[in-house]
């Protein structure tokens, strides 16, 4: 009988937990599905708020757009968005040009960038009858609140640095509404490295403008081009990409610095988050061996020697090869048309530690002094015509970013 009792007890024990178990886990099962399904409804809504096009107001269109079930503002990306611009309105209000200033139908295509179309167009100046030519930098009016934040970070950074001879001038945005324009200054001769390759066509005039470089005006690009690195480094700030085809050039010979991108992203959101990428060619040593960014790393002065030449550092040595290279202490061999003074100068930009090379300027002064005695009558002349595809082959870097002739931030 003791038994009896025992085992009906032992029974009516697993008759109450097994299914209060059994529901306990229908319910957690049924928690976790409801859960997944409201965070897969969450997430497409998310995408339609952020990509879809309709939820974007185009620049003629009416900014109050409705949804199809309820006449109510669509919250999810036009508000976003609209919040954004309304800010930028007032932390950009002096900068502001309204888009009608911009003359209809000069807009001239350019380059396609990563945020939209570069183009050339013509800006009323305010006196009757006059323009002037700017290069606008337009962001798609598809873009969405993440891409309009970081596009007004560009043009808050650009006017956050000021004013600098050697730079690419901001004059002024268009942030009212999408699609939004960054205006900068048109610098007439574009850039360094397309100018030095119509100097090797021997064309000595073109449109007027005279095609020809002789060792002085190298010199005067060069402390150009210092005056600028030293005065990022005075705002703690660092290029990371110093090249040709990141120098502007005016028609009186003076140079000025643009591609900030890195710049803006290193000092925006930390090297660890830089989308932009750098030939290896053009990095200095401790940048190809993934060491933290440095202001002294600019100094690697690999772009004095595309200004003599021409032509992309160490020509002969493939790419990916280039950091084994630099480790067997080797340098760029000096160009039939430089002199030994320009040489040793190119010499201290190329030292392997960063203590070495000269800060800007030191290296300004010695360029300075240099320019002195140099020779401003012999046009400096490399035979070889430049073809666009060897060239990108043999530099390491996109054909597509050779073919255009303004860059900017």
């Amino acid at each position: 009988p003791i038994m009896t009792i025992k085992f009906v007890r032992e029974y009516q024990t697993e008759v109450i937990i097994i299914p209060v178990f059994l529901v306990g886990v229908f319910v957690i099962l049924l928690g976790v599905i409801l859960w997944l399904r409201y965070r897969s409804w969450r997430s497409k809504q998310q995408q339609a708020g952020f990509n879809g096009k309709s939820l974007i107001p185009t620049p003629r269109a009416n900014q109050k757009e409705y949804s199809e079930t309820e006449n109510t503002y669509i919250q999810l990306s036009e508000t976003t968005v609209e919040s954004l611009l309304r800010s930028a309105a007032l932390t950009l209000k002096e900068l502001e040009i309204p888009q009608d200033r911009l003359i209809p139908g000069s807009l001239e295509l350019i380059h396609n960038g990563s945020f939209g179309g570069i183009y050339r167009a013509e800006l009323e100046t305010g006196n009757p009858g006059k323009t002037k030519t700017v290069i606008l930098k337009a962001l798609q009016d598809t873009a969405g609140p993440s891409e309009v934040k970081d596009f007004l970070g560009r043009i808050k950074f650009h006017q956050s640095l000021g004013h600098h001879d050697n730079m690419v001038e901001l004059i002024g945005c268009c942030v009212v509404q999408l699609p939004l324009y960054m205006i900068l200054e048109d610098v007439s001769h574009g850039d360094l490295l397309n100018f030095l390759w119509t100097c090797r066509r021997d064309v000595m005039t073109m449109d007027g403008i005279p095609y020809d470089l002789t060792e002085r005006q190298v010199y005067k690009v060069g402390q150009q081009v210092a005056a600028a690195l030293e005065f990022l480094q005075q705002k703690k700030l660092f290029h990371g990409d110093v090249a040709a085809r990141n120098v502007l050039i005016q028609s009186d010979f003076t140079a000025k610095l643009c591609g900030l991108g890195l710049a803006y992203e290193t000092h925006t959101y930390g090297t660890s988050c830089v989308t932009q990428i750098v030939p290896l060619k053009w990095q200095a040593p401790e940048r190809l061996l993934m060491k933290p960014p440095s202001i002294k790393s600019d100094m690697y002065g690999l772009f004095w020697g595309e200004t003599i030449s021409g032509a992309p550092p160490f020509p002969e040595v493939p790419p990916s090869d280039i950091l084994q290279h630099l480790q067997r202490w080797k340098v760029m061999k000096r160009p039939s048309t430089c002199q030994p003074a320009m040489y040793g100068i190119m010499k201290s930009c190329w030292r392997w530690s960063v203590t070495d090379r000269p800060p800007p300027a030191e290296l300004i002064k010695r360029l300075q002094t240099a320019a002195k005695s140099s020779n401003d009558q012999v046009v400096l002349q490399v035979p070889e015509l430049v073809v666009p595809e060897l060239y990108a082959d043999v530099a390491g870097v996109d054909l597509g970013s050779l073919t255009r002739d303004y860059s900017v931030l």
